[in-house]
């Protein structure tokens, strides 16, 4: 699926990259010998309150409004042997925000829109310019309101304004007509003029989230758009940082610890043990294959089907795991390559779900990565799972990305250096999960809470293999569907009914599993030494306005009070939708 701001670049189903080759072809000049083969260490593994602050007239909440009474352990909060730990100025956040103007693309998606609230909360922001998708400014204003100001996201932030809340946001949020898509962005010469003089950060957090869209599709999404974004940024006079929303998944096919390094134009992610001829990674070839195909096919439908397939034969090929993983690849290489003196950051998260405390507990956006796990477990209608139980997940909450991702972007920015840095927003390495006690709280919950439609809420089976969980769950589904035991009529109608609705579940049930099995089996760490030293290098104060320490969650609490209850209020309850 697309998050909500993918909606800035949908082309239609004959979409062609002719029209952006000739702004991207100069990156085959970036393809000389520098592919670099990147050795990682090998882990052992199995086989199978309110405060506030007052700025130019407004107050600014540096806590949620409705903070969560946990008994969390705090690894950096009211123990002695942690105040050694604590820097005494910190990062200073709040003070790098005053007055900065920032650019956001994406702000209508899950992450885009918490860090844009999180800021107008917890900073005394300039202005927030967001590059929206609409046909002329009524539209776009219209978007912002329905999308952003209205969204039951911002209630704190109004709660805490009151009347005065309106005219805040107001001031505060300007959308601009954009389409990262175009050249310049779509953007007319007036609000290009603008954003080059007033903006001090750029955050292009815009992407197509789809695993196995098309090949064309993703190029254009998340290779060549952000480099439109980060060609525009540098026309901008008071830049500081430009900060790229990833993913963790980046590294690709590889076992251990994953670093926190910069991805080199040209490398691949294939294991390093593998004993085949290693391709290059050669982006400017890789957008040529992707212009002939969409020329090649004879219909829509070929052209679509083609392009998927292509996608992931050149992932399997290069070492990534699905289509969308080896574009967000190939989007930071680019960005690396072109950013010539721009400090520029990458955040590169796990799986994103619902939030731990701020601006509430639990709110969420779109059906996430594990939600359809978690709906159709309890439902009943996800009875085993393919995958290895002792492997480790890795989830983190969105609103300690949106934090981690504010918290670095003053750190760096402060540097005033042409650096590039990295961010891994992951849980695994400090705070691991594993999938049997994922699947655990799940049962824990659901038996004591069942959803209307559960059915027979039992411990789920783990499969190593794809038929062995076929054969399984389609037993079980069959026996809660009871169609060998079903009467019909002369016709056969009841039976043929019940017959199909078990081949749907079954059905569903393996495509969502095979959808999940590069995480299911996924043998590595991320490795969070920068996120670490940012905890270390705030204040007593950030470090609570700002919580990005993953240690302070209990993921029974996690999941049993705060995420299932927000599933269910957000997208079961939201939706009412079938699964």
């Amino acid at each position: 699926m697309l998050m909500t701001q993918s909606s800035l670049f949908s082309p239609p189903i004959n979409f062609s990259l002719k029209k952006h080759y000739n702004e991207t072809k100069n990156i085959a000049l970036f393809s000389g010998n520098n592919l670099r083969e990147n050795k990682l260490s090998l882990s052992s593994r199995k086989k199978i309150g309110k405060t506030g602050v007052l700025y130019n007239g407004y107050s600014y909440f540096t806590s949620p409004c409705h903070p969560l009474q946990l008994d969390l352990p705090n690894h950096f909060n009211g123990d002695d042997d942690d105040d050694d730990d604590v820097s005494t100025d910190g990062i200073g956040i709040v003070d790098f925000f005053q007055g900065k103007n920032i650019l956001i693309t994406g702000a209508t998606g899950l992450l885009g829109k918490v860090i844009v609230e999180k800021i107008l909360r917890s900073t005394p922001v300039g202005k927030i310019y967001l590059l929206i998708k609409a046909k002329d400014k009524d539209a776009a204003f219209h978007r912002l309101t329905n999308e952003i100001i209205d969204s039951d996201l911002f209630k704190c932030l109004k709660d805490e304004h009151g009347e005065s809340y309106e005219a805040f946001v107001r001031e505060k949020l300007i959308p601009v007509v954009g389409d990262i898509c175009e050249p310049n962005m779509g953007l007319d010469s007036d609000s290009a003029d603008a954003l080059r003089k007033d903006v001090h950060v750029v955050i292009q957090s815009a992407a197509s989230t789809t695993l196995n869209e098309r090949y064309d599709v993703l190029i254009e999404a998340n290779v060549t758009a952000p480099q439109r974004v980060m060609r525009f940024a540098k026309t901008c006079k008071n830049l500081k940082l430009f900060a790229q929303i990833s993913t963790a998944y980046v590294n690709g096919r590889r076992e251990g610890v994953m670093l926190e390094d910069p991805l080199i134009m040209g490398d691949n992610r294939r294991k390093e043990d593998c004993d085949a001829n290693i391709p290059r990674l050669d982006i400017a070839d890789e957008i040529n294959l992707a212009l002939k195909s969409c020329s090649a096919a004879a219909s829509d439908y070929d052209v679509t089907k083609d392009l998927k397939k292509l996608g992931l034969e050149r992932a399997e090929l290069f070492g990534w795991y699905n289509t969308y993983h080896l574009t967000k690849a190939m989007g930071e290489m680019v960005l690396n390559e072109i950013r010539g003196d721009v400090p520029v950051l990458i955040i590169r998260p796990t799986v994103i779900e619902s939030s731990f405390k701020e601006p509430v507990p639990g709110w969420i956006q779109g059906n996430r990565m594990f939600d359809p796990v978690i709906i159709s477990y309890g439902k009943g209608q996800l009875p085993a799972f393919f995958g290895n139980p002792e492997v480790t997940m890795d989830i983190i909450p969105v609103d300690m990305v949106a934090n981690t991702t504010i918290a670095a972007i003053a750190k760096e920015a402060n540097k005033n250096k042409p650096q590039l840095n990295v961010y891994h927003v992951a849980s695994s390495n400090r705070n691991p999960l594993k999938y049997t006690d994922f699947f655990e709280y799940l049962y824990e919950y659901f038996n004591s809470s069942p959803l209307v439609e559960s059915q027979n809420i039992s411990r789920i089976e783990y499969f190593s293999d794809f038929n062995d969980f076929s054969e399984y769950t389609r037993g079980e589904i069959s026996q809660q569907l009871e169609t060998n035991n079903v009467v019909g009529d002369e016709h056969g109608n009841v039976i043929r009914k019940a017959q199909n609705k078990c081949r749907a579940r079954v059905a569903y049930a393996q495509q969502l599993c095979k959808m999940y099995e590069f995480i299911g089996f996924f043998n590595a760490r991320f490795d969070t030494r920068n996120t670490e030293k940012l905890v270390k290098e705030m204040s007593k104060e950030e470090r609570i306005n700002f919580e990005v320490d993953v240690m302070n969650i209990d993921w029974r609490k996690y999941f049993q009070e705060i995420h299932i209850p927000g599933v269910k209020k957000h997208i079961i309850n939201g939706t009412r939708a079938s699964i």
